[in-house]
């Protein structure tokens, strides 16, 4: 379908000795202190090894192949630091997207590249149809009834072959069409997901995402959410219910003011209110479930103002996945 153009070849080289070196310096890593295998860092450098061997990706997708194996390097170097094992998952699924990206650029743009030659190709089958119907004229002028038919059968034959050509340059067409329009698609998922967990302050943990709602949710000592939690609670229920594959846990706590059996109590009773809020928005109750913990997990210092306001909280934890690697 295509040739690769012998301009290209010194870039391929190029790439197959990053690629060499890259597998060096991971070899010298190893040698030195190894760590566990990591199943997804191993599989996005199966696929990485894979995509390097495809002429297509050498000729229309260098400059994403080399993001790819950049983010490779990085997954590697996380590994090789002894990250840990969330970070590692989320650094390596990065680099199987990369992967993916840059076999996806590389079928799109083969498939314009089919469509030029297509379009050729019908030039030249049009030339060569003008070319049989002046031939077919000329021996009209001396055949006979019986050649004037054999030139019509000709003539129709020759129209079939142009008509499947068209076909054929249709189809291409739409598949590189298609394609474009995927990479739009999935270039604007990841960013409206991202947008979505920066508007709501989530960070990454090795628990997963955590987006923490403060204890101004709540008047002192109630469970009960006040009105101008309205906001919140709408864009994570958006949230939850654009990501039907992803569970969240309501964590209530609460500071060390009052005995232990009441903040275990009203840490439980804020969690449920939550919970109660997402689901009359129309979260599943299967993708909700809820803990207590009272004031067992602080996360600040209960014996000031401030850090006693950062224990009074509820979060929500979403399972990890690999889409937490889009929360910068």
């Amino acid at each position: 379908m295509y040739t690769i153009n012998k301009t290209l070849q010194p870039a391929h080289q190029r790439w197959a000795r990053s690629a060499i070196a890259l597998s060096a310096i991971a070899a010298l890593a190893a040698c030195s202190s190894v760590p566990e295998r990591n199943a997804a860092l191993d599989q996005a450098r199966t696929r990485h090894q894979a995509v390097q061997s495809q002429d297509a990706v050498m000729r229309f997708a260098p400059d994403e192949l080399k993001r790819a194996t950049e983010a490779l390097r990085v997954a590697e170097q996380a590994q090789a630091s002894r990250e840990p094992v969330a970070s590692v998952d989320h650094l390596a699924y990065l680099a199987s997207q990369r992967v993916s990206l840059a076999q996806d650029s590389a079928n799109s743009r083969a498939a314009q590249a089919v469509t030029a030659s297509a379009g050729s190709e019908r030039e030249r089958m049009r030339l060569t149809l003008r070319t049989q119907e002046a031939d077919a004229a000329k021996q009209q002028l001396a055949a006979s009834q019986q050649s004037n038919a054999v030139t019509r059968q000709d003539l129709a034959s020759a129209q079939r072959s142009n008509d499947l050509a068209a076909a054929a340059l249709a189809d291409a067409g739409a598949k590189a069409q298609a394609d474009r329009e995927r990479l739009a698609r999935r270039e604007a998922e990841v960013g409206d997901l991202q947008a979505q967990l920066a508007e709501m302050n989530a960070r990454k943990t090795d628990r997963g995402v955590v987006v923490t709602l403060g204890d101004m949710l709540f008047d002192t000592g109630r469970s009960e959410l006040k009105g101008s939690s309205a906001s919140t609670i709408d864009k994570l229920a958006e949230f939850i219910k654009r990501n039907p594959q992803r569970r969240a846990a309501i964590e209530g706590h609460t500071d060390s003011v009052g005995s232990a059996g009441s903040n275990q109590d009203l840490s439980e009773r804020r969690a449920r209110s939550v919970v109660q809020a997402l689901q009359l928005q129309g979260v599943p109750p299967d993708q909700l479930s809820t803990q207590s913990y009272g004031e067992e997990r602080p996360v600040g210092d209960n014996a000031t103002v401030a850090g006693r306001q950062t224990n009074r909280r509820v979060e929500v934890i979403f399972d990890p996945t690999a889409g937490d690697v889009l929360i910068k």
